[in-house]
C-alpha cells in the first residue's frame, strides 16, 4: 500500500498555512489533522519552511498542471496559439474542483513573498513566460523591443488573473447568472481579441 503521508501533510499544511499564515501555523496542529507523527515532517520535508515551500509548489503546479511550454503544431498561426495559450491558462486557473486553499496560499505568497516565491517562479512562471514570449515574438517580429514585449505579456496574463482572483467581486457586480455565462472559451476569445486590438493586429473587438 502506497504511503500517502507526504501528500496528506501537504494538503493539510497548505490549508492551515493559507488560513493562518506561515508564522501562526503550528507543525503539531498540521500533523494532528493529517494523522501523522511530528517526525514525519522532518522525514519528508526536513523542516517547516520546506513543508511550506512544498505546499506553495503544489498549489502552483495544480494551477499550471499542463506544460506551459506547449509544443504547438507548426501549421498553427501565432494568433491561434495565443488564443489557445490564454484558453488553457483560464481553464487551469478557473478549475472549480481545486481546493480553495490553493488560491489563498498563492495570494498570501504574492502579498508577502518568501523563499517559496523564487521556487515557483522558476518551476512554473518562467517557463510560462518563455512560452508567451515565443508567441509574441512570432506576432510582433524579432525587432520588437523586448521590454515592450514583456509589458504586453504581463498585461495579457493580468487579464487572465483578474478572472481568477476577483471571481467573488465579479459575481457581486454582474450577478451569478451573468457570471455563469462567462465560459472559458468566451473569456479566451475576449482577452485574445482585446489584446490583438491593443497591439494593432486584429479587428477592434469581436461582437
Amino acid at each position: 500500500m502506497i504511503d500517502d503521508t507526504r501528500q496528506r501533510l501537504i494538503d493539510v499544511a497548505g490549508a492551515i498555512f493559507a488560513e493562518k499564515g506561515y508564522e501562526a501555523a503550528r507543525i503539531r496542529d498540521i500533523c494532528q489533522q493529517a494523522s501523522a507523527n511530528v517526525a514525519a515532517v522532518n522525514y519528508h520535508f526536513g523542516d517547516k519552511k520546506s513543508l511550506y515551500t512544498a505546499a506553495v509548489r503544489h498549489a502552483q503546479s495544480c494551477a499550471d498542471s499542463e506544460n506551459p511550454e506547449t509544443v504547438w503544431p507548426p501549421e498553427m498561426p501565432p494568433v491561434e496559439r495565443l488564443r489557445e495559450f490564454i484558453r488553457q491558462m483560464l481553464e487551469r486557473k478557473l478549475d472549480a474542483n481545486k481546493p480553495a486553499w490553493h488560491m489563498e496560499i498563492m495570494l498570501r505568497e504574492m502579498a508577502h513573498p518568501t523563499e517559496a516565491c523564487a521556487a515557483f517562479v522558476e518551476d512554473s512562471v518562467r517557463p510560462m513566460a518563455n512560452g508567451m514570449r515565443a508567441i509574441l515574438l512570432d506576432l510582433l517580429g524579432p525587432d520588437f523591443p523586448e521590454d515592450r514585449g514583456n509589458l504586453i505579456g504581463f498585461s495579457i496574463v493580468g487579464q487572465v488573473l483578474f478572472y481568477y482572483v476577483h471571481q467573488p467581486v465579479i459575481r457581486l457586480l454582474i450577478g451569478n447568472d451573468e457570471y455563469d455565462k462567462l465560459s472559458v472559451q468566451r473569456l479566451a476569445d475576449h482577452i485574445t481579441d482585446f489584446s490583438l486590438a491593443a497591439m494593432g493586429l486584429g479587428p477592434t473587438m469581436r461582437q
